[in-house]
């Protein structure tokens, strides 16, 4: 199965790299998927959305780097997004990058790996979580969170202390494999069922 990791910060100085490092690490170690990491950093997506959902889906249409990228999401068995608390919510790159697409998120599971001062980035999570249901995606119930991630991680991306982050991880991506291969069989079998064909509710408004 193929795990796209989301490295979710393009902040100057972020810590997101480091913590997907250290997850990338867990989950090869896990050996139960073939990981992509995917950096928002290196995305570039026009500023201004689609008109619709039917704009959504014609991913032909895009410029090469945009298509590649649909592609990368779309060959996902599931997603673990690495996620910081700005402002006690996502980031804005993250969200952007979200709704540029919409197929692609489609009948797969969503794990979180969260980071933030004293919150550990937890709020982000819990909006992330209404946000991937509208698109049809699963989240799982366990993620991996970090309070004060800068007096946790040395430069070199070595965590203090890692016993119970890494209990954490092995919990999430149990319940990750289970819902990824769950979810990989049904779509195998039959179409997933989206109801009435309409776009997000980000792209109802005009």
């Amino acid at each position: 199965m193929k795990l796209v990791i989301i490295i979710g910060s393009v902040r100057e100085g972020r810590y997101g790299p480091r913590i997907g490092r250290w997850f990338t690490d867990r989950a090869a170690g896990y050996g139960q998927f073939d990981i992509d990491v995917l950096d928002i950093a290196d995305v570039m997506l026009p500023a201004t959305l689609p008109p619709n959902g039917a704009a959504l889906r014609d991913i032909a249409s895009r410029p090469a780097p945009q298509r590649a990228l649909a592609g990368r999401l779309a060959a996902a068995d599931a997603f673990v997004v690495v996620t910081p608390e700005y402002n006690h919510s996502l980031p804005a790159a993250l969200k952007h990058l979200i709704d540029w697409h919409f197929t692609e998120w489609q009948a797969k599971p969503v794990g979180f790996v969260s980071y933030g001062s004293r919150g550990g980035g937890l709020r982000a999570v819990e909006q992330l979580r209404p946000i991937f249901a509208e698109l049809h995606a699963v989240t799982v119930r366990d993620s991996v969170s970090f309070d004060r991630h800068s007096e946790r991680f040395d430069e070199t991306g070595a965590l203090a202390d890692p016993e119970r982050p890494q209990a954490a991880a092995t919990v999430l991506l149990d319940q990750l494999t289970w819902w990824a291969r769950a979810l990989r069989e049904a779509r195998a079998d039959r179409p997933y069922p989206e109801g009435p064909t309409r776009p997000p509710a980000v792209l109802q408004r005009r």
